[in-house]
């Protein structure tokens, strides 16, 4: 990482994303708060770690069973979809934070060393579709409409804090 711009960038975010999803209260299920609270403490601790592969390495793990709780027991539920996207959010900071161990501070190289066709590297490929799939997810969200309360307001800051951030982890990663 070490960007100072983009560590502030990763801090402020995850902070946004836990005052608003804290502040909107009982609007969001208990799935939806443990996934953008484990969100948060792994972009900051990957932050305060700067590159320590067992901070990113523990961050994954982490993720990657916050996403599985973030969607437990929800069927039918209106937050549903928040969630879901919550879960998406986690999925792809894993795959960042697992990029970060596997490449370490080495950038990643997508092309191969002929430059005529994709590289094998998996981790890399994962994460740039993740986080396409995470940018699409969260513009359409926004393009259909919401009901014009204080809640959903918060939620919609704290949905594009949280994809904020993950870019940002990407983009460091």
């Amino acid at each position: 990482m070490g960007d100072p711009a983009a560590m502030t960038l990763m801090v402020a975010s995850a902070i946004i994303t836990v005052a608003c999803c804290l502040a909107a209260g009982r609007s969001v299920p208990w799935q939806g708060r443990q996934s953008v609270i484990v969100m948060a403490l792994a972009m900051i601790g990957m932050v305060v770690a700067d590159g320590d592969p067992r901070i990113s390495l523990l961050a994954g793990v982490a993720l990657l069973v916050s996403a599985m709780l973030g969607t437990a027991g929800l069927r039918g539920a209106t937050a549903v979809r928040a969630c879901c996207h919550r879960a998406l959010g986690s999925l792809v900071m894993a795959v960042c934070a697992f990029a970060g161990v596997a490449h370490g501070a080495e950038p990643v190289e997508v092309m191969s060393a002929h430059g005529a066709h994709l590289g094998t590297d998996a981790v890399a490929v994962a994460a740039t579709v993740g986080v396409a799939l995470l940018l699409a997810w969260t513009v359409a969200d926004r393009l259909r409409p919401h009901p014009q309360r204080a809640a959903a307001r918060l939620l919609a800051v704290e949905s594009w804090a949280m994809t904020a951030g993950v870019v940002v982890m990407w983009a460091g990663h």
